[in-house]
Protein backbone atom coordinates (compact mmCIF):
# COMPACT_ATOMS: atom_id res chain seq x y z
CA UNK A 1 0.00 0.00 0.00
CA UNK A 2 2.96 2.28 0.25
CA UNK A 3 5.05 3.54 -2.63
CA UNK A 4 7.42 0.73 -3.48
CA UNK A 5 10.94 1.08 -2.22
CA UNK A 6 12.42 -2.35 -2.80
CA UNK A 7 14.34 -1.37 -5.91
CA UNK A 8 15.54 1.79 -4.21
CA UNK A 9 16.64 0.01 -1.07
CA UNK A 10 18.26 -2.76 -3.02
CA UNK A 11 20.47 -0.23 -4.75
CA UNK A 12 21.66 0.87 -1.31
CA UNK A 13 22.47 -2.58 -0.03
CA UNK A 14 23.80 -4.21 -3.18
CA UNK A 15 26.99 -2.68 -4.43
CA UNK A 16 28.13 -3.19 -7.97
CA UNK A 17 30.62 -6.02 -7.98
CA UNK A 18 33.02 -6.77 -10.82
CA UNK A 19 35.40 -9.69 -10.98
CA UNK A 20 38.13 -7.57 -12.47
CA UNK A 21 38.22 -3.84 -13.02
CA UNK A 22 39.08 -2.69 -16.55
CA UNK A 23 42.06 -0.62 -15.44
CA UNK A 24 43.47 -3.60 -13.55
CA UNK A 25 43.02 -6.06 -16.38
CA UNK A 26 43.97 -3.79 -19.22
CA UNK A 27 46.64 -1.41 -17.91
CA UNK A 28 49.36 -3.99 -18.44
CA UNK A 29 47.76 -5.33 -21.60
CA UNK A 30 47.78 -1.86 -23.17
CA UNK A 31 51.57 -1.80 -23.14
CA UNK A 32 52.99 -2.48 -26.54
CA UNK A 33 49.62 -2.00 -28.33
CA UNK A 34 49.40 0.02 -31.53
CA UNK A 35 48.56 3.67 -30.97
CA UNK A 36 44.91 3.37 -32.05
CA UNK A 37 44.20 0.38 -29.82
CA UNK A 38 46.06 1.99 -26.94
CA UNK A 39 43.89 5.12 -27.15
CA UNK A 40 40.78 2.94 -27.25
CA UNK A 41 41.92 1.03 -24.17
CA UNK A 42 42.63 4.24 -22.29
CA UNK A 43 39.19 5.54 -23.23
CA UNK A 44 37.59 2.38 -21.77
CA UNK A 45 39.50 2.89 -18.52
CA UNK A 46 38.36 6.53 -18.33
CA UNK A 47 34.75 5.52 -19.04
CA UNK A 48 34.94 3.10 -16.14
CA UNK A 49 36.22 5.83 -13.84
CA UNK A 50 33.38 8.14 -14.89
CA UNK A 51 30.85 5.32 -14.41
CA UNK A 52 32.14 4.76 -10.89
CA UNK A 53 31.42 8.41 -10.12
CA UNK A 54 27.92 8.07 -11.57
CA UNK A 55 27.26 4.97 -9.44
CA UNK A 56 28.55 6.77 -6.34
CA UNK A 57 26.24 9.72 -6.97
CA UNK A 58 23.27 7.40 -7.59
CA UNK A 59 23.89 5.65 -4.27
CA UNK A 60 24.14 8.99 -2.52
CA UNK A 61 20.96 10.18 -4.22
CA UNK A 62 19.13 7.01 -3.16
CA UNK A 63 20.02 7.69 0.46
CA UNK A 64 18.87 11.31 0.17
CA UNK A 65 15.62 10.27 -1.54
CA UNK A 66 14.93 7.80 1.25
CA UNK A 67 15.43 10.52 3.87
CA UNK A 68 13.03 12.83 2.01
CA UNK A 69 10.43 10.05 1.75
CA UNK A 70 10.70 9.32 5.46
CA UNK A 71 10.29 13.00 6.28
CA UNK A 72 7.31 13.27 3.94
CA UNK A 73 5.74 10.18 5.49
CA UNK A 74 5.92 11.74 8.96
CA UNK A 75 4.29 14.93 7.68
CA UNK A 76 1.54 12.91 5.99
CA UNK A 77 0.57 10.86 9.06
CA UNK A 78 -2.02 13.36 10.44
CA UNK A 79 -3.64 13.50 7.00
CA UNK A 80 -3.67 9.71 6.67
CA UNK A 81 -5.38 9.56 10.07
CA UNK A 82 -7.96 12.15 9.04
CA UNK A 83 -8.57 10.29 5.77
CA UNK A 84 -9.13 7.03 7.65
CA UNK A 85 -11.69 8.72 9.91
CA UNK A 86 -13.59 10.02 6.89
CA UNK A 87 -13.40 6.69 5.06
CA UNK A 88 -14.96 5.01 8.11
CA UNK A 89 -18.14 6.96 7.39
CA UNK A 90 -18.54 5.31 3.98
CA UNK A 91 -19.95 1.75 4.08
CA UNK A 92 -17.95 -0.87 2.16
CA UNK A 93 -15.38 1.69 1.04
CA UNK A 94 -12.42 -0.67 1.02
CA UNK A 95 -14.09 -3.67 -0.59
CA UNK A 96 -15.40 -1.38 -3.33
CA UNK A 97 -11.93 0.07 -3.80
CA UNK A 98 -10.35 -3.38 -4.10
CA UNK A 99 -13.01 -4.60 -6.52
CA UNK A 100 -12.42 -1.56 -8.73
CA UNK A 101 -8.64 -2.12 -8.87
CA UNK A 102 -7.84 -4.23 -11.97
CA UNK A 103 -5.05 -6.34 -10.40
CA UNK A 104 -6.52 -6.76 -6.91
CA UNK A 105 -9.98 -7.60 -8.25
CA UNK A 106 -8.41 -10.52 -10.12
CA UNK A 107 -7.64 -12.04 -6.68
CA UNK A 108 -11.16 -11.65 -5.33
CA UNK A 109 -13.69 -14.44 -5.56
CA UNK A 110 -17.32 -14.14 -4.49
CA UNK A 111 -16.63 -15.53 -1.02
CA UNK A 112 -13.65 -13.23 -0.65
CA UNK A 113 -15.85 -10.23 -1.36
CA UNK A 114 -18.30 -11.37 1.29
CA UNK A 115 -15.48 -11.62 3.83
CA UNK A 116 -14.04 -8.25 2.78
CA UNK A 117 -17.35 -6.56 3.64
CA UNK A 118 -16.21 -6.89 7.25
CA UNK A 119 -13.04 -4.89 6.52
CA UNK A 120 -13.27 -1.52 8.26
CA UNK A 121 -9.80 0.02 8.13
CA UNK A 122 -6.56 -0.32 6.21
CA UNK A 123 -3.40 1.18 7.68
CA UNK A 124 0.16 1.36 6.38
CA UNK A 125 3.15 1.83 8.68
CA UNK A 126 6.51 2.63 7.14
CA UNK A 127 9.71 1.83 9.02
CA UNK A 128 12.68 4.11 9.40
CA UNK A 129 15.20 1.28 9.32
CA UNK A 130 16.93 1.54 5.95
CA UNK A 131 16.67 -2.23 5.50
CA UNK A 132 12.93 -2.29 6.12
CA UNK A 133 10.01 -1.12 4.11
CA UNK A 134 6.46 -1.15 5.46
CA UNK A 135 3.61 -3.08 7.07
CA UNK A 136 -0.01 -3.24 5.92
CA UNK A 137 -2.68 -3.78 8.60
CA UNK A 138 -6.24 -4.87 7.76
CA UNK A 139 -8.78 -4.29 10.55
CA UNK A 140 -11.91 -6.46 10.53
CA UNK A 141 -15.16 -6.48 12.46
CA UNK A 142 -16.37 -9.70 14.04
CA UNK A 143 -17.07 -12.04 11.13
CA UNK A 144 -17.99 -15.67 10.41
CA UNK A 145 -14.69 -16.45 8.65
CA UNK A 146 -11.74 -15.96 11.03
CA UNK A 147 -10.96 -15.00 14.62
CA UNK A 148 -8.34 -12.31 13.88
CA UNK A 149 -9.26 -8.68 14.42
CA UNK A 150 -6.18 -7.56 12.47
CA UNK A 151 -4.36 -9.22 9.58
CA UNK A 152 -0.90 -7.85 8.77
CA UNK A 153 1.78 -8.32 6.17
CA UNK A 154 5.27 -6.84 6.36
CA UNK A 155 7.72 -6.20 3.54
CA UNK A 156 11.45 -6.09 4.27
CA UNK A 157 14.84 -6.45 2.70
CA UNK A 158 16.82 -9.35 4.10
CA UNK A 159 20.54 -9.32 4.90
CA UNK A 160 21.45 -10.05 1.29
CA UNK A 161 19.32 -7.13 0.10
CA UNK A 162 16.58 -9.27 -1.46
CA UNK A 163 12.92 -8.44 -0.75
CA UNK A 164 11.14 -10.66 1.74
CA UNK A 165 7.82 -10.65 3.56
CA UNK A 166 6.04 -12.15 6.54
CA UNK A 167 2.43 -12.07 7.65
CA UNK A 168 -0.11 -12.87 10.32
CA UNK A 169 -1.32 -16.45 10.57
CA UNK A 170 -5.03 -16.42 9.80
CA UNK A 171 -7.06 -18.25 12.45
CA UNK A 172 -9.89 -19.61 10.33
CA UNK A 173 -13.12 -20.68 11.91
CA UNK A 174 -14.24 -24.26 11.38
CA UNK A 175 -15.02 -24.92 7.72
CA UNK A 176 -14.43 -21.30 6.71
CA UNK A 177 -10.89 -21.41 5.32
CA UNK A 178 -11.36 -19.57 2.03
CA UNK A 179 -7.90 -20.56 0.82
CA UNK A 180 -9.02 -24.20 0.74
CA UNK A 181 -12.54 -23.78 -0.59
CA UNK A 182 -13.15 -25.15 -4.06
CA UNK A 183 -16.23 -22.99 -4.63
CA UNK A 184 -14.22 -20.13 -6.12
CA UNK A 185 -14.92 -19.62 -9.82
CA UNK A 186 -12.61 -21.22 -12.36
CA UNK A 187 -11.35 -17.80 -13.46
CA UNK A 188 -10.34 -17.00 -9.88
CA UNK A 189 -9.07 -20.27 -8.42
CA UNK A 190 -7.09 -18.67 -5.60
CA UNK A 191 -8.48 -16.72 -2.69
CA UNK A 192 -7.41 -13.16 -1.97
CA UNK A 193 -6.35 -14.38 1.45
CA UNK A 194 -3.58 -16.52 -0.06
CA UNK A 195 -1.78 -13.17 -0.47
CA UNK A 196 -1.08 -13.32 3.26
CA UNK A 197 0.65 -16.68 3.01
CA UNK A 198 2.36 -16.28 -0.38
CA UNK A 199 5.89 -14.95 0.14
CA UNK A 200 7.34 -16.24 -3.14
CA UNK A 201 7.41 -12.80 -4.77
CA UNK A 202 7.71 -10.23 -2.02
CA UNK A 203 8.65 -7.53 -4.50
CA UNK A 204 5.24 -7.73 -6.19
CA UNK A 205 2.71 -5.80 -4.13
CA UNK A 206 -0.37 -4.84 -6.14
CA UNK A 207 -1.90 -3.27 -3.06
CA UNK A 208 0.93 -0.73 -2.98
CA UNK A 209 -0.75 1.23 -5.75
CA UNK A 210 -3.91 1.80 -3.73
CA UNK A 211 -2.69 3.35 -0.49
CA UNK A 212 -1.49 6.75 -1.80
CA UNK A 213 -4.95 7.56 -3.20
CA UNK A 214 -7.67 4.93 -2.60
CA UNK A 215 -10.42 7.40 -3.49
CA UNK A 216 -9.53 7.28 -7.19
CA UNK A 217 -10.30 3.55 -7.24
CA UNK A 218 -13.42 3.87 -5.12
CA UNK A 219 -14.81 6.39 -7.60
CA UNK A 220 -14.07 4.31 -10.71
CA UNK A 221 -17.38 4.17 -12.65
CA UNK A 222 -19.05 0.83 -13.32
CA UNK A 223 -17.88 -0.29 -16.75
CA UNK A 224 -21.19 -2.07 -17.40
CA UNK A 225 -23.05 1.19 -16.81
CA UNK A 226 -20.67 3.01 -19.13
CA UNK A 227 -21.19 0.40 -21.87
CA UNK A 228 -24.95 0.65 -21.39
CA UNK A 229 -24.83 4.42 -21.68
CA UNK A 230 -22.72 4.09 -24.81
CA UNK A 231 -25.27 1.77 -26.39
CA UNK A 232 -28.07 4.20 -25.51
CA UNK A 233 -26.14 7.03 -27.13
CA UNK A 234 -25.68 4.96 -30.28
CA UNK A 235 -29.41 4.20 -30.38
CA UNK A 236 -30.22 7.89 -29.96
CA UNK A 237 -27.85 8.77 -32.80
CA UNK A 238 -29.49 6.20 -35.07
CA UNK A 239 -32.95 7.53 -34.22
CA UNK A 240 -31.87 11.07 -34.98
CA UNK A 241 -30.40 9.98 -38.31
CA UNK A 242 -33.65 8.17 -39.13
CA UNK A 243 -35.69 11.28 -38.37
CA UNK A 244 -33.39 13.37 -40.54
CA UNK A 245 -33.87 10.94 -43.44
CA UNK A 246 -37.64 11.08 -43.02
CA UNK A 247 -37.57 14.89 -43.01
CA UNK A 248 -35.47 14.94 -46.16
CA UNK A 249 -37.86 12.53 -47.91
CA UNK A 250 -40.77 14.65 -46.78
CA UNK A 251 -39.17 17.77 -48.23
CA UNK A 252 -38.58 15.99 -51.55
CA UNK A 253 -42.23 14.87 -51.70
CA UNK A 254 -43.44 18.38 -51.00
CA UNK A 255 -41.23 19.67 -53.79
CA UNK A 256 -42.73 17.17 -56.24
CA UNK A 257 -46.28 18.11 -55.17
CA UNK A 258 -45.54 21.79 -55.74
CA UNK A 259 -44.29 21.02 -59.23
CA UNK A 260 -47.46 19.04 -60.02
CA UNK A 261 -49.62 21.92 -58.76
CA UNK A 262 -47.72 24.39 -60.92
CA UNK A 263 -48.19 22.20 -64.01
CA UNK A 264 -51.91 21.85 -63.27
CA UNK A 265 -52.41 25.60 -62.99
CA UNK A 266 -50.55 26.17 -66.26
CA UNK A 267 -52.79 23.60 -67.95
CA UNK A 268 -55.95 25.34 -66.75
CA UNK A 269 -54.69 28.69 -68.01
CA UNK A 270 -53.98 27.16 -71.44
CA UNK A 271 -57.52 25.75 -71.64
CA UNK A 272 -59.01 29.18 -70.94
CA UNK A 273 -57.23 30.87 -73.90
CA UNK A 274 -59.06 31.14 -77.29
CA UNK A 275 -57.83 28.81 -79.95
CA UNK A 276 -55.58 30.19 -82.63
Amino acid sequence: MAPKRQSLLQSQTKKTQTACRPEQANSSASLGLPKGEKEQQEAIEHIDEVQNEIDRLNEQASEEILKVEQKCNKLCQPFFQKRSELIAKIPNFWVTTFVNHPQVSALLGEEDEEAMHYLTTVKVTEFEDIKSSYRIDFYFDENPYFENKVLSKEFHLNESGDPSSKSTEIKWKSGKDLTKHSSQTQNKPESFFTWFTDHSDADADELGEIWPNPLQYYLVPDMDDEEGEGEDDDDDDEEEEGLEDIDEEGDEDEGEDDEDDDEGEEGEEDEGLPGS
